[in-house]
């Protein structure tokens, strides 16, 4: 029964995308959409380094962080066109992570590894650049 249960979650598909030049994965399932920039952005006062800003996403407010800033990864800042952005599902609507590529969606271990990430923890963290108003 135990190896039943572990199935579906070794079948899981994630989103699989790169920043920082490191590949990552979120679950499918903590990701909404995912769509390009689209500046100009809005300036977010008194918010941390990791945030690019605001953007109205089909009239609604996207508000965006870039990743590899977001974990402290070695980066060069990108563009205001560049990449892509994973608007995320959860408590805090209107959150974007600004990635460099996404690369697909796909069940883990059948390729690359990629680091997992947490979309709960990536919401608390990006928050916190906001002043826990995003």
């Amino acid at each position: 029964m135990a190896a039943d249960a572990a199935q579906p979650i070794a079948e899981a598909r994630h989103v699989l995308f790169r920043a920082g030049g490191e590949r990552f994965a979120l679950p499918l399932s903590a990701v909404r959409e995912v769509v390009l920039p689209q500046p100009p952005f809005a300036r977010v006062p008194r918010s941390g380094p990791a945030v690019r800003g605001a953007m109205n996403l089909r009239g609604r407010v996207i508000a965006l962080v870039e990743l590899g800033a977001l974990l402290e990864l070695p980066h060069e800042r990108l563009g205001p066109t560049a990449g892509q952005v994973l608007v995320l599902e959860g408590e805090r609507p209107g959150l974007g992570v600004v990635v460099q590529a996404v690369l697909g969606v796909e069940v883990l271990g059948a390729g690359e590894p990629a680091t997992v990430l947490d979309g709960a923890a990536l919401q608390a963290r990006a928050a916190a650049q906001f002043g826990g108003r995003a």
